[in-house]
């Protein structure tokens, strides 16, 4: 895969994950909702879930094929 379609991958990823954390984050305030790490939880797995795979298997094996 060419380096500009991984970029815009992972930047379109990245904004569909901001959009639905934030509004996540936006509903939490609407109803009074006291943030902590049991409600922050779920946003920082699911950042995890979506990004760590998306890295091993662009980033870094891009970087092996290259050695």
């Amino acid at each position: 895969m060419s380096k500009t379609r991984i970029i815009v991958y992972f930047v379109l990823a990245a904004i569909a994950w901001l959009a639905l954390s934030g509004y996540l984050l936006y509903r939490y305030k609407i109803t009074g909702t006291e943030l902590n790490l049991r409600n922050l939880f779920p946003i920082i797995a699911s950042g995890i879930i979506i990004f760590v795979p998306l890295y091993k298997k662009y980033v870094r094996n891009d970087n092996q094929s290259k050695r």
